[in-house]
């Protein structure tokens, strides 16, 4: 069993480094058919039932079998997928699937960068030190929107994971198969939960990541528990051109949920994972604090906005920058605990 209490000790030591409050001073310059035992079912229903993102697979999807049985043949996304053995050289290519398969104790051989962010995102090699090595010789096989074909088959591969998200996925799909087993997952934020289970059910541990989750559940209520009912927290981001604010079904916003933690009424829409703002609209993402991130990590981005010293949260020293990978980019379960950490730690 995976112990989340001694990941989040290490999630939280690195939390303590990399979220840093901004003084206002300063500031103004399983699914249904998966078989998993009967207590952990129960155990997934009862605590997902106020869960703001889908966390159990669609319906249809997954192998009905359970940790370890192979072989096993998992319906996907893209369709169905036969996989004969424990896979030992997985190529992953999608965001949130490596923080995914780590989280299940399965390091692969290759992995995508891209989208601001390297092969092997910073908080994973801080939250899994005793597969540093490893991580360190992951190979890069491209970006994760046009991964290079030629380098993920020169790794043999017996498994591919990615996403339909951002891309041609069809198009990669076919050329990907062509290599190895491919299973496909939905991709983007919303959909972490019902991915880590999917991609759970292709690494042949499907009931593992369900005990992952239903103790996540469990651990997140915890948490919220000591942040003030009334306390509203406001997600932020800043990277290039983009400013925006993220709602209840963005990755963050779920982790959010599951603590029971308040959101301002500018975030609490569901239709979408975040709305830009303008400059001029800076006062939306407003509220008793705020946790931003800045691609690059230059907090001037935002800081230096005219409106910045205007907002209740700035002027109540309430502000704090967060490590933009586990809570903007990177959606995945120990990317979960990172967040959960952090607003636990920070939020009073």
């Amino acid at each position: 069993m995976i112990s989340l209490l001694s990941r989040r000790t290490a999630l939280g030591a690195l939390g303590a480094a990399v979220t840093v409050p901004l003084l206002a001073a300063c500031s103004g310059s399983t699914s249904s058919n998966t078989e998993a035992s009967t207590a952990s079912s129960v155990s997934g229903a009862a605590n997902t039932a106020n869960t703001a993102v889908p966390a159990t697979i669609p319906e249809g999807m997954g192998s009905g079998s359970g940790d370890d049985v192979f072989p096993r043949t998992v319906t996907h996304f893209l369709g169905e997928t036969a996989i004969g053995a424990t896979p030992k050289r997985v190529v992953i290519i999608s965001t949130g699937q490596l923080d995914a398969s780590l989280t299940l104790g399965v390091v692969p051989v290759g992995a995508t960068s891209g989208d601001g962010a390297g092969t092997v995102p910073d908080y994973l090699p801080a939250a899994f030190p005793e597969h540093a090595d490893a991580l360190a010789a992951i190979t890069d096989v491209g970006s994760r929107t046009e991964p290079s074909v030629e380098k993920i088959a020169n790794l043999s591969p017996d498994l591919i994971l990615m996403n339909v998200a951002g891309k041609d996925a069809e198009s990669l799909y076919s050329s990907l198969t062509e290599i190895a087993p491919t299973v496909a997952t939905q991709g983007t934020g919303q959909y972490w939960k019902q991915d880590f289970l999917l991609l759970a059910d292709a690494l042949g541990k499907p009931e593992t990541a369900q005990a992952w989750l239903d103790a996540f559940h469990a651990d997140a209520a915890s948490a919220g528990s000591g942040v003030p009912a009334s306390t509203t927290v406001s997600l932020l981001r800043k990277n290039g051109d983009r400013t925006r604010i993220f709602g209840a079904v963005s990755f963050a916003g779920s982790v959010l949920a599951d603590m029971g933690v308040a959101r301002p009424d500018t975030q609490t829409f569901t239709d979408d994972t975040s709305i830009d703002i303008s400059e001029e609209q800076l006062d939306q993402a407003d509220a008793d604090w705020i946790l931003f991130g800045v691609q690059g990590g230059d907090a001037s981005e935002l800081t230096g906005m005219s409106l910045w010293p205007t907002l209740s949260a700035v002027r109540a020293d309430q502000v704090v920058q967060v490590e933009d990978d586990p809570f903007y980019l990177n959606a995945g379960p120990t990317a979960a605990l990172f967040v959960l950490d952090a607003v636990s730690t920070t939020v009073k």
